[in-house]
């Protein structure tokens, strides 16, 4: 069950009960591709940092440790030892991902490996199959995601096939729910809405499948070449058309920035990988700017990454020892940066609902984007070009 607990303009402040627990929202899922978040986070580490909601790759599961073998383990909560809820995407992205691989038909996908290049087959049924397997709190439907700059009549084309195959999806979790030996037999389902950047296919497939009543709505395609500017549009032109008495996913976004700029469109949930990977690399996330712990700026530096900050790094650890770490290739330094950033984004999320609550959300995010350009620039820019190529790839 969905309840708005606060409106702030079309910001959002509500809660979303499930069979694994009630998820406070706006929220940002912490991305655990094969069910562990890169950088060596465990899923205590995530409990302790704020975490809600985890999410994992229904793609890669499939191929390691194969959703079979998660299944004869109990299903991915047990699996992973999570008490938290769980969302598992539906493969639909590696359908995008997977290009140069894939042959897509109306049964469903045929594509290779990135592994060892043996070959797959991915359809609505085997799609759901795998999510059930896996026993997750909320199911992605399996759909396309078609480029932003594909022609208007490809992408046509390709969103009714998403429903054709959303309404197959629908069909076949009812039936996997109602099996003696389902996981989870509470297992809810989210549909996609999808259109790259064209108006009118997106707002007549959000009409489509807001009809199919599905426990949440999310708004795929976005963050895969277009604007800023243009997936601002798109979310303030799709989003009105989506059941506003369910929840509302942007999947794969993103930024800081990304996030206050949805949640003011009416946005409810988030996942991106940008915290851990860039926090792999040394780039970190501050109230004040992005900064780059590999600079030599911080070799001497015994303040910690963000004055205030009660994540574990900070709480205890300098920037040049942290600097130390990464230079030597030592886990501990990837750790300590991933879960800066994780909380960071989870702190964020619970500042962004209180705001909400209080009506300031707009002065909330005014104040939070002129603060994080507070540094000089140096750092700022080059993690922005660092930012914008990880976006391409």
């Amino acid at each position: 069950m969905y309840k708005i607990i606060k409106k702030d303009g079309t910001a959002k402040r509500a809660e979303f009960e499930t069979v694994h627990g009630k998820i406070q929202t706006p929220v940002f899922m912490n991305v655990a591709t094969v069910a562990a978040i890169k950088g060596g986070v465990s899923t205590e580490d995530l409990e302790g940092i704020g975490t809600q909601v985890v999410l994992s790759n229904t793609y890669h599961l499939h191929l390691r440790p194969g959703d079979e073998t998660v299944y004869r383990m109990g299903g991915l909560h047990k699996f992973m030892s999570c008490n938290k809820p769980i969302l598992t995407d539906s493969g639909g992205f590696q359908v995008f991902s997977l290009a140069k691989t894939r042959r897509i038909k109306e049964e469903g996908v045929y594509f290779h490996s990135h592994i060892d290049g043996h070959k797959l087959f991915m359809g609505p049924e085997e799609s759901m199959r795998i999510q059930s397997h896996l026993g997750s709190t909320i199911a992605m439907a399996f759909d396309e995601c078609p480029s932003a700059k594909a022609e208007h009549e490809y992408v046509q084309m390709s969103v009714d096939r998403t429903t054709r195959w959303l309404e197959r999806c629908k069909k076949e979790m009812n039936r996997l729910n109602g099996l003696e030996y389902t996981v989870n037999p509470h297992q809810m389902l989210f549909g996609i809405n999808q259109g790259a950047i064209f108006d009118d296919i997106r707002i007549e497939h959000a009409k489509r499948i807001a009809d199919m009543d599905l426990d949440g709505y999310a708004v795929g395609g976005l963050a895969v070449g277009e604007t800023h500017e243009e997936m601002y549009h798109v979310l303030e032109t799709v989003v009105p058309y989506l059941p506003q008495e369910k929840p509302t996913y942007l999947m794969g976004v993103g930024t800081p920035a990304n996030i206050l700029e949805a949640v003011e469109r009416g946005v409810d949930f988030f996942d991106c990988v940008y915290p851990s990977r860039n926090g792999r690399h040394g780039h970190l996330y501050t109230n004040r700017g992005h900064i780059n712990l590999l600079n030599a700026r911080y070799e001497l530096d015994d303040s910690p990454i963000e004055e205030g900050c009660q994540c574990p790094a900070c709480r205890r650890y300098s920037k040049g020892y942290i600097r130390h770490l990464l230079k030597a290739n030592e886990m501990l330094g990837l750790r300590l940066c991933v879960l800066h950033n994780l909380y960071f984004y989870n702190h964020m999320m619970e500042e962004i609902r209180d705001a909400i609550e209080a009506g300031k959300f707009r002065e909330y995010k005014r104040n939070k984007l002129a603060g994080m350009q507070e540094f000089d620039g140096s750092d700022n820019k080059e993690y922005a070009n660092i930012d914008k190529n990880w976006r391409k790839g």
